[in-house]
């Protein structure tokens, strides 16, 4: 059985606003960003421990095609978005995330 997505609001805020920027850059490139956003949460889905540690507890999953990280936190009952983050941002962002 796998655990719920729980997304903290800030995570998807930064999720949706990347979407749409590379939605203005070129039409259909902002779906193409949300589905290999999917196929990541997917894979966190059926295997969260897939994924090494990034910071402390948290974990860091690549996002294909494009280039983001995906971190989340394992909890018992749920796994925690903290973020959708490029990569050449200060990863104090999400860093701070608790």
């Amino acid at each position: 059985m796998s655990s719920p997505f729980v997304w903290r609001a800030d995570a998807q805020i930064e999720f949706e606003k990347s979407a749409q920027w590379y939605e203005t850059k070129r039409a259909g490139l902002g779906v193409a960003f949300v589905n290999e956003v999917q196929l990541v949460l997917d894979k966190i889905e059926h295997q969260p421990d897939r994924y090494p540690f990034a910071f402390v507890d948290i974990r860091e999953a690549p996002v294909s095609r494009f280039p983001y990280c995906v971190y989340y936190r394992v909890k018992s009952d749920r796994i925690v978005i903290l973020s959708v983050f490029h990569e050449a941002r200060d990863p104090i962002t999400w860093q701070s995330r608790r």
